[in-house]
């Protein structure tokens, strides 16, 4: 499943995610870049993972003293890069590896571009980052 191990820190984090969401968290990620907890939980667990009105997530925040965010987990890439992408319609997701490099080509809708990238590139270093936790993605172009 993971290119990457999971750490002691990262442990207690899923610990403390579930315990208080009641949801299965298969994966806690820290992105130091955006200062963001990013967890990964079971599939149909996102409502429960969230809670009513946000209140898990706001509940989290507090307890952690950093914002995060929360995403359903897909045992393959173009799954994974669709959950990571909420409200931009995915076309395609083609992976291929060159040398030591695994790259994944995304095809979105025009309209839905800067969506996908996000402000300053914001969604495209998430997905990169869990990607390559992940599976060992190294790049993602979105085209």
């Amino acid at each position: 499943m993971s290119e990457d191990r999971i750490t002691v820190e990262e442990l207690r984090y899923i610990s403390v995610f579930n315990e208080i969401t009641g949801a299965t968290a298969f994966r806690c990620i820290v992105d130091n870049e955006s200062g963001k907890y990013l967890f990964l939980v079971k599939k149909g667990d996102l409502g429960k993972a969230i809670g009513r009105n946000g209140r898990n997530i706001k509940i989290l925040g507090d307890l952690l003293k950093k914002p995060l965010e929360v995403f359903e987990y897909s045992e393959d890439i173009a799954g994974m890069v669709r959950n990571l992408l909420p409200g931009v319609d995915v076309l395609k997701v083609d992976v291929s590896e060159r040398g030591e490099e695994k790259i994944v080509i995304v095809k979105v809708r025009e309209e839905d571009k800067g969506k996908a990238i996000g402000k300053d590139g914001r969604n495209v270093k998430r997905a990169r980052l869990v990607l390559n936790k992940m599976f060992g993605v190294t790049k993602i172009i979105i085209k």
